[in-house]
């Protein structure tokens, strides 16, 4: 492999926010070096961050596997910026500042409808006359784009207080970001732990949300390092927990309650959402069948000591209304019920 064959795959790679340039037209491509060590490839950047900084690496990275390269290195350079420096809010609060509640949707493991929950929370809010915005944390499995019908949409970046920052998408009343506005359909995104948490921060923090009452974050399933650097680094207010009601659940969610109330991280959890709480078929919307067993998340609620907040039915419509992109939440039936309250108990809890 040459050189140029490097280059060739490197023009694969496009700048979101760089009227769909690649990296290799827009001068990002420093260098590189193939050697019998391996390819290795050094992106340059300018002192101001590029916002999309950590998702370039990783879609690099994965450009050059994809091209039948065995295990190669994205090295990065900061360059003169020539741009006239401007004072502006430290980064780590700047798109928060107008933020009054900051809320993680988490759950202790995958495959409980967490997304789909933090989805049409957020639209239950919006419709309750909050103004909302969602961050999809899921770095590895962003879903926000599919559910809320804004796939191959893309967020653009502009300039404010002298830094670069992304603008969410809005629809249904809601601001989105998900790193999946950056990536096409079904590109696996190949990012070791720190690059992804780098990656989920800026697409919290250099995003300028304006003035919001709630920003939900719908996290990662499970209790890892992208769980912790969030917490940490990002003022999250507390989360709500989201399980299914069969008693093989509670012990994830017994991880989950731990890892908020750990003395390092130390955030309330506000309540427990049981979904899929019971089935309701749509030619007989009176009767519930408890196929995943009865109270399950009555009973870990109270077990843990939180408020269960909500209890969300298992119905066709809302797998429906999440693949065609119109969350069930903007609905009347009975699952959008459901989600109306929810969203008002917790907008009540928070006062």
């Amino acid at each position: 492999m040459t050189n140029e064959d490097v280059l060739k795959i490197l023009r694969e790679v496009r700048h979101p926010a760089r009227q769909d340039r690649d990296i290799v037209d827009l001068g990002m491509v420093s260098s590189v070096r193939v050697s019998s060590e391996g390819v290795t490839v050094t992106l340059a950047f300018p002192k101001r961050r590029d916002p999309l900084a950590e998702y370039l690496i990783g879609a690099t990275r994965a450009a050059l596997i994809r091209g039948g390269v065995k295990d190669p290195k994205v090295e990065t350079v900061v360059v003169e910026d020539a741009a006239p420096k401007k004072k502006g809010l430290d980064l780590d609060t700047e798109g928060l500042r107008y933020v009054r509640h900051i809320i993680g949707v988490a759950s202790g493991k995958g495959g409980v409808g967490k997304s789909t929950v933090a989805v049409n929370l957020a639209c239950a809010l919006a419709r309750l006359g909050h103004r909302v915005g969602l961050a999809d944390a899921d770095v590895y499995g962003p879903s926000v784009p599919l559910m809320t019908g804004t796939e191959g949409q893309q967020p653009l970046a502009e300039e404010v207080d002298g830094k670069e920052m992304m603008v969410p998408l809005e629809k249904y009343g809601v601001k989105w970001m998900s790193i999946g506005y950056f990536a096409e359909r079904g590109q696996a995104l190949i990012w070791r732990g720190p690059m992804a948490c780098n990656a989920l921060k800026q697409m919290i923090l250099q995003v300028e949300w304006g003035p919001l009452d709630f920003l939900l974050v719908d996290m990662p399933p499970g209790t890892g390092d992208i769980h912790i650097s969030l917490l940490q680094d990002i003022p999250v207010e507390g989360a709500i927990l989201v399980t299914t009601p069969q008693e093989v659940a509670l012990a994830d969610v017994e991880k989950g309650a731990a890892m908020f109330s750990n003395k390092n991280i130390n955030r309330p959890v506000f309540g427990l959402v049981e979904n899929m709480a019971w089935f309701t078929p749509a030619e007989h919307p009176d009767e519930k069948y408890y196929i995943f067993g009865k109270d399950g998340g009555e009973r870990m609620a109270r077990q843990l000591g939180i408020e269960l907040l909500g209890r969300i039915p298992l119905v066709q419509s809302i797998r429906e209304s999440g693949d065609a992109g119109e969350p069930a939440a903007l609905g009347t039936r009975p699952d959008a019920e459901a989600f109306l309250d929810l969203a008002a108990r917790l907008a009540h809890k928070l006062g």
